[in-house]
């Protein structure tokens, strides 16, 4: 059974090196995480992972890495600066402040019970910084509250590069930052984390079917991550519930352990971002909200020589946190498990390919020279072979090894015994499996082939 309490997922990633609470020595920063050892080898997997089935698994996306630092201009005519807020309450009686749609009861503090509260206003979740070596408010940038930003913009240097034909997209993974009101659930809702986000560009009059197209795509892509699909369901937002850019939105709802929340948005943004810093709006498809935007001298549109027309692209917007889809595979590998002899064991059941360590190399005596010496041999030959970290153990104590091992999702445990050395099996070693606990002995020449092929299927 998945983790049923975030209590559960906070300790094991504090006791394993995964997740730590940033600045934590001297109180910790709300809202603000750091990924340890083994969370930031889970992080990277998953963000290699959405980066194959986008970019290298398809023909019709190009990758990007645009700046943090974002021109004021951009997210005004973007509609950030008037439009990317949360409704801000503040107790009188202790003065915290709350964010007002997500309160246990909104006529009372969550702090301390008082209804003696300030009437809800629009608090911007943008952090400002300053530009240059005066801080006199005329040179300012904002961090980015999205990545989207950062593509459109480079809509028309990425066309240009690559001579790319509708439908395209663009796809970009990157730090992103919100001044959230009230982060909460650990890392779920933070002040700064990561999306995996694609603008995927299409004609006019082919959006829907295209959205329609790409909520399947990302229902099966954490399908494939391993989250089963009786914890996921889709959420169509209702048209008063849609963001002012959008036509259609549906999310990927998990049910984490705080409860089920958004894994990931899929929106259909029409016309409007590439509209929104556009010279030809007046001319062409654009959304009238837009028409007045006079400051931007790009053209970001999309010509066709062949059937001589000219167009800005609608657009389709799968969005994820990468922090929110650790949290929800992290939940889902969480396993407690009963075994014959009474005791239990934790262990996390993560897809071999999102797996911290790939495979954990343990000599069976810390003081046997010919073993050690032996183990880290393998571990360099299997190192190699480009799958991932490969983790030399020699903790002496090979029962307490697997079972740490399989608290932090080790698909494969390779102990390199006194049998591997001499007697009739020696030149073997043997494999312990994760998930069954089971064990083998294999050919020290033929792991490396074993290995491959166990990460392959």
């Amino acid at each position: 059974m998945p983790a049923q309490t975030m209590e559960e997922l906070v300790a094991l990633c504090k006791r394993r090196g995964f997740i730590f609470q940033s600045s934590d020595v001297y109180g910790g920063m709300k809202g603000v995480y750091d990924f340890g050892p083994l969370g930031v080898e889970l992080k990277n997997n998953l963000k290699a992972a959405w980066w194959r089935s986008m970019v290298y698994e398809r023909d019709d996306i190009e990758g990007l890495d645009a700046a943090i630092l974002t021109h004021p201009l951009t997210l005004k005519y973007s509609g950030h600066e008037d439009t990317f807020t949360d409704p801000l309450v503040e107790c009188k009686s202790c003065k915290q402040r709350m964010r007002a749609d997500k309160m246990f009861d909104p006529t009372k503090c969550d702090f301390c019970g008082s209804k003696d509260l300030m009437p809800p206003r629009a608090f911007n979740l943008m952090f400002r910084t300053n530009i240059g070596p005066v801080d006199d408010g005329s040179s300012f940038a904002y961090l980015r509250p999205e990545t989207a930003p950062g593509i459109f913009l480079n809509f028309r240097n990425v066309l240009d590069a690559t001579s790319r034909k509708l439908p395209f997209g663009i796809a970009q993974i990157g730090k992103t930052f919100r001044n959230e009101i009230t982060p909460r659930n650990f890392i779920f809702r933070v002040r700064e984390f990561e999306q995996m986000e694609l603008e995927f560009f299409v004609e006019p009059g082919t959006d829907m079917d295209w959205h329609k197209k790409w909520v399947e795509l990302r229902w099966q892509f954490w399908l494939d991550q391993g989250l089963s699909a009786e914890r996921l369901r889709f959420e169509v937002q209702k048209p008063e519930e849609l963001s002012h850019y959008s036509k259609a939105t549906t999310d990927i709802y998990y049910k984490f352990p705080h409860a089920e929340d958004e894994l990931e948005g899929i929106a259909n943004r029409t016309d409007f971002d590439l509209g929104s810093h556009s010279k030809e709006q007046a001319t062409l498809n654009i959304s009238a909200k837009v028409k007045e935007n006079k400051h931007s001298t790009a053209k970001l549109t999309y010509s066709d020589p062949q059937a001589g027309t000219t167009v800005v692209p609608y657009v389709i917007e799968p969005s994820a946190g990468v922090d929110r889809g650790v949290a929800a595979i992290l939940t889902e590998a969480y396993t407690e498990e009963t075994l014959e002899n009474g005791e239990t064991r934790i262990v996390l059941k993560f897809k071999p390919h999102l797996a911290p360590i790939k495979v954990a190399v343990i000599p069976l005596a810390k003081n046997k020279p010919q073993l050690v010496e032996l183990a880290k041999a393998i571990k360099d030959k299997l190192q190699k072979l480009g799958l991932g970290r490969i983790l030399f153990e020699n903790s002496g104590n090979v029962g307490k090894a697997y079972r740490r091992h399989d608290e932090v999702g080790t698909p494969l445990c390779v102990t390199v015994d006194f049998e591997a050395v001499e007697g009739p099996q020696a030149g073997t070693v043997t494999v312990r499996h994760r998930d069954s606990m089971a064990q083998e002995r294999i050919a020290i020449a033929d792991l490396p082939t074993f290995v491959r092929q166990y990460y392959a299927s």
